[in-house]
């Protein structure tokens, strides 16, 4: 039986991934099908980990992937009200835009030689009755940036990657496919720009980890009563996500505006 992942070290051969230590985190790099995935694992976000040492090493990768100049539109996709699908629009609240901060008011704010940066949150379909694909889709068309960084959770195959777990890659990504409720992908051939996509795992599919703690395939009615599958979250869910966003946060503002120091994006977005 194939289990839910969104990260590829879990669906590719150990033999494609080249890895190295850097101090705590771990960090595995390969390329799958002309794409680049690079996966850090960490210390649980929900522990007292380094935020800002973590989000440097992020903003390092993050640059890597990224066009080297040109305005990025930042996606937050996920739903904020529900807690581990909530990691993108928590990051977007606290990402610096700056596409409007320009002429007098830059010189003035010491703010000019800013890259323009412009975020949203899209919502999903179920609040909004839009695709969150089709909204950035929009944007992309009227903003013409050079990049797009797309947020979102994912879901893990593995129990032991939630919430200290971090993916980069310039694959894009599809929305809501580790749960099983696939929406329209955003990617370059559905934009007409990069899309370079984060994220943490928040959740794991109930077969996979019951799969793994039994050593084999579980019977369905075991794990998906009357049919309908179930997702396994930790308990410490709200602080893990509220601490995930906030790290992300950080890397993607030092890596669009690495001239500004964390204590100026506090001050600016706070």
């Amino acid at each position: 039986m194939e289990y839910r992942t969104d990260l590829a070290v879990e669906y590719t051969e150990e033999s494609t991934h080249r890895r190295e230590e850097q101090g705590e985190y771990a960090i595995t790099r390969l390329t799958h099908a002309g794409r680049r995935y690079v996966t850090v694992e960490t210390p649980p976000f929900s522990d007292a980990a380094d935020a800002e040492e973590l989000a440097e090493l992020l903003a390092g990768e993050l640059r890597k992937l990224l066009p080297e100049e040109g305005p990025v539109l930042v996606a937050g996709l996920g739903n904020r009200f529900v807690t581990p699908d909530a990691l993108g629009p928590r990051m977007a609240d606290r990402v610096l835009a700056t596409r409007h901060i320009g002429g007098e008011l830059a010189r003035v704010s010491g703010l000019d030689g800013l890259r323009p940066v412009a975020v949203l949150a899209p919502g999903v379909l179920g609040s909004t009755g839009v695709e969150s694909g089709e909204v950035v889709a929009a944007l992309t068309a009227a903003l013409h940036p050079a990049a797009v960084i797309a947020v979102d959770a994912l879901a893990a195959r593995s129990l032991s990657r939630l919430g200290c777990t971090v993916q980069l890659t310039d694959a894009g990504i599809s929305p809501g496919e580790g749960v099983g409720n696939r929406r329209p992908a955003l990617s370059w051939e559905s934009l007409g720009a990069p899309v370079i996509a984060l994220g943490v795992p928040t959740v794991v599919d109930a077969a996979a980890l019951a799969a793994g703690l039994m050593g084999g395939d579980p019977p369905s009615e075991a794990v998906a009563p009357r049919g309908a599958a179930m997702i396994v979250t930790p308990r410490e869910i709200d602080l893990l996500v509220d601490r995930a966003a906030r790290v992300l946060a950080m890397a993607v503002n030092r890596a669009l505006n690495p001239d500004l120091s964390q204590e100026d994006f506090a001050r600016l977005v706070s």
